[in-house]
């Protein structure tokens, strides 16, 4: 019964012991550098860390500023390395050589791939595949700890998850920190569809469920063993279509296009030349092709069409080179004609000389829109734009181009100034063709057309009066239609010869040019020539040296030397080169008088005393020009220091109005501060350096006579009252007065000395 009792006394003293003892310790890290990883879990540290007591890692440099660490416990423990720390070393505290000693802390990285197994290093993660590709299962990871696996998971298309595919087994599959290929996986019998391959940590290993797991790894299996499919079904005639073949992977196939009996060489869609893994066939190379899938088992070609494309449906054809009539497939895109358009920017109405903007669209040829022009007398069947001489068909140069940009437009500025052969005003029709067929071929092609109206430049212009005064200011306006940047001035008097004075031609053709130094000019009679450059905006006749006019070489004009010419013969010697029929120029011909500047002032008579009146008069002044007006008090006699002053004055500034025939000006004078005498009138232009006067006299008002209103009674008789008129007093004499009595007296003195 003893020996009973002490059997079951030990029994439960080792179930206590069982109890208390601490849990076992994981994986020992014992070396100096070993590599810990996060995530892991029971880590037990000996050998080089014997002693350790915490875990540190140095923000900087060692034995500085810490910003993580690990306690270790008094058994050498570390429960587990968490997420979200710093990575890399991590130094030994308590250890024999804390400085020193130290584990690398590193992120568990694990990365799948699913790759070909003849040419393991082509991927096909995220491609397709034939039932005949055989693949290899790519695992690579980071993590050296001694025994860990990891099992692949495969998620079938019906959504199955197995760990056995293809005859392979993936589970477990060491992870040693190198890279591991599974296969090769056989896809015979796999079913259509897309699968996806996951390598995952298992329940017992420390990384699972800690997001630790590798990425995900997809792949097609496709039910045909060659497939293609094209990404347009149809296509507008200048624009391209790709056609994708899925096949064997790394595999070689034959590419083109069925043939048709009517159809040239240049009427096919054509391969685009130096694509990957595509090689031109031995014959009819633009439509006939060797292509070489990629590791995923496919390959996209590119097809070109142009305006020589037969609009009509094609055959697409691959096949195996080795068994073409059991291993292909096919695809139809038909090519369509595409359009053309074309517009004439502003009215459809322009001055030789001017730009004109044709723009559109096109979408039967992605490069090149060809333009050309019938009118009266051209070539019937079209000519270039710029120079005029008759288009060729297929021959690009004698067009006139313009680009078709990515969006399907175009644009082609015309500035029909530059035109090298000379072109008259009239109606023309203008050609947008995809091709570069002229108008007897355009069935052949897209096409549009629009009309434009083309008329001559012309000049137009006036001065801004017949009659200027000397001094002021004279302006010449006008319009020059055609596009001339500038119009040529040239002005003649007698003994004066102004040359080719320059006015610029606004974007309206609007002109302006101003004459600003007629005080120079004597009084008489000028004739002025304004002058257009015309088609080519050159002015064919131009002042030379000094007193010449030249001619340029085209216009067979010899120079002439007007300087020694009288004013009159020199007018007329320019006229007379600008009428010749080898200069364009044109002309417009105007005259205008210069006169002695003058103000005149009309009668003004007497003025009532404290009245407000009117000054007006006339002048040869320019419109606008400004007048200082002053009217002033003559008299001038001695005042007592409580008398106000004896003169009276205003003054102002007033502008010439345009009158019927001449000028007019007038003057609103203030008369309520004017005492009875006589009155100055001074009018100055300050521009002209010319003042006229005039005196009138101011008289004092006569008061209104008015009767004493009556009463009127019935029955009573009613008396008259009489008004009296006051006597007008007597002013003493004025300045003017006292002038005139001194005449007198000394007429008297002379009488009497002759007596």
């Amino acid at each position: 019964m003893k020996s009973m009792t002490k059997l079951m006394l030990v029994a439960m003293v080792l179930v206590a012991a069982l109890v208390v003892a601490p849990a076992a310790a994981g994986r020992v890290i014992s070396d100096n550098g070993d590599n810990v990883f996060v995530g892991e879990e029971n880590l037990n540290f000996a050998g080089d860390f014997a002693g350790t007591t915490r875990l540190v890692h140095y923000s900087s440099a060692v034995g500085e500023a810490i910003d993580k660490s690990f306690t270790v416990n008094s058994a050498g423990n570390i429960t587990e390395i968490t997420a979200g720390i710093p990575t890399g070393s991590y130094y030994a505290i308590g250890s024999a050589a804390p400085d020193t000693t130290y584990v690398n802390i590193q992120e568990p990285e694990v990365a799948l791939d699913v790759v070909l197994n003849t040419s393991q290093k082509d991927s096909v993660n995220g491609k397709s595949v034939t039932r005949d590709t055989l693949l290899d299962f790519k695992l690579s990871n980071n993590i050296d700890i001694p025994g860990a696996t990891m099992n692949i998971e495969v998620t079938l298309p019906g959504g199955g998850v197995v760990t056995t595919f293809g005859g392979q087994t993936l589970k477990p599959i060491s992870v040693d920190g190198t890279t591991e290929y599974i296969g090769a996986v056989d896809l015979s019998g796999a079913a259509a569809g897309t699968y996806t391959a996951k390598a995952k940590w298992p329940s017992s290993a420390d990384f699972y469920g800690k997001g630790y797991d590798s990425n995900a790894a997809t792949f097609e299996v496709l039910t045909k063993s060659l497939a293609i499919v094209s990404n347009k079904d149809s296509v507008v005639r200048g624009n391209s279509f790709t056609v994708t073949i899925t096949g064997e992977s790394k595999e070689t196939y034959r590419l083109f296009i069925k043939p048709d009996t009517t159809l040239s060489d240049v009427e096919y869609p054509a391969i685009v030349a130096g694509q990957n893994g595509v090689t031109a066939g031995t014959s009819d190379p633009s439509r006939n092709a060797s292509v070489q899938t990629n590791a995923g088992g496919t390959r996209s070609v590119q097809f070109n069409t142009n305006t020589s494309t037969k609009d009509q449906q094609y055959t697409i054809r691959v096949e195996s080179f080795t068994d073409p009539s059991g291993t292909y497939d096919e695809v139809k895109v038909k090519v369509e004609q595409g359009d053309v358009t074309v517009t004439a920017s502003g009215t459809g109405v322009y001055y030789i000389g001017e730009e004109v903007t044709l723009s559109g669209t096109c979408t039967d040829n992605a490069t090149t829109v060809h333009l050309f022009m019938t009118g009266p007398n051209l070539d019937s069947n079209g000519v270039n734009l710029e120079t005029i001489t008759a288009v060729t068909n297929n021959d690009t140069a004698s067009f006139s181009t313009a680009d078709v940009l990515a969006d399907d437009t175009w644009s082609f500025k015309w500035n029909t100034g530059d035109i090298t052969k000379s072109l008259d005003a009239g109606g023309y029709t203008i050609y947008a063709v995809s091709k570069p067929l002229d108008k007897s071929s355009l069935s052949d092609a897209k096409y549009a057309t629009t009309s434009i109206q083309l008329r001559s430049g012309f000049i137009t212009a006036t001065t801004s009066g017949a009659v200027v005064a000397k001094g002021d200011d004279l302006t010449l306006t006008g319009t020059a239609q055609g596009d001339p940047d500038s119009v040529h001035v040239w002005i003649f008097g007698k003994n004066k010869q102004l040359l080719t004075e320059s006015a610029t031609v606004e974007d309206d053709g609007s002109f302006e040019y101003e004459l600003k130094n007629t005080d120079t000019f004597s009084a008489g009679q000028y004739f002025v020539v304004i002058q257009h450059p015309m088609m080519n905006k050159v002015f064919d006749v131009y002042s030379g040296a000094t007193g010449w006019i030249n001619g340029t070489p085209a216009s067979g004009f010899s120079p002439v030397e007007i300087g020694r010419l009288q004013a009159s013969d020199a007018a007329t010697a320019l006229i007379t080169a600008l009428d010749s029929p080898n200069i364009d120029d044109t002309y417009v011909k105007l005259t205008f008088v210069v006169e002695e500047a003058n103000i005149f002032i009309d009668a003004i008579g007497d003025k009532a005393a404290g009245s407000t009146f009117t000054i007006t008069g006339t002048t040869n002044l320019a419109v606008g020009d400004a007048l200082n007006v002053e009217v002033t008090s003559a008299a001038f006699q001695p005042t007592t220091k409580s008398e106000a002053s004896g003169f009276g004055s205003v003054a102002g500034v007033v502008t010439v109005q345009q009158g019927d025939g001449v000028n007019t000006w007038s003057y609103e004078v203030d008369g309520s501060n004017f005492k009875p005498d006589q009155y100055i009138v001074t009018v100055e232009s300050i521009d002209t350096d010319t003042t006229a006067t005039a005196t009138f006299n101011v008289v004092e008002a006569v008061p209104t006579t008015q009767a004493t209103p009556t009463a009127t009674v019935t029955g009573e008789v009613t008396p008259t009252a009489t008004a009296t008129t006051a006597a007008t007093p007597t002013q003493a004499p004025g300045f003017g007065a006292l002038i005139a009595l001194a005449g007198l007296g000394a007429v008297a003195f002379l009488v009497l000395r002759r007596d």
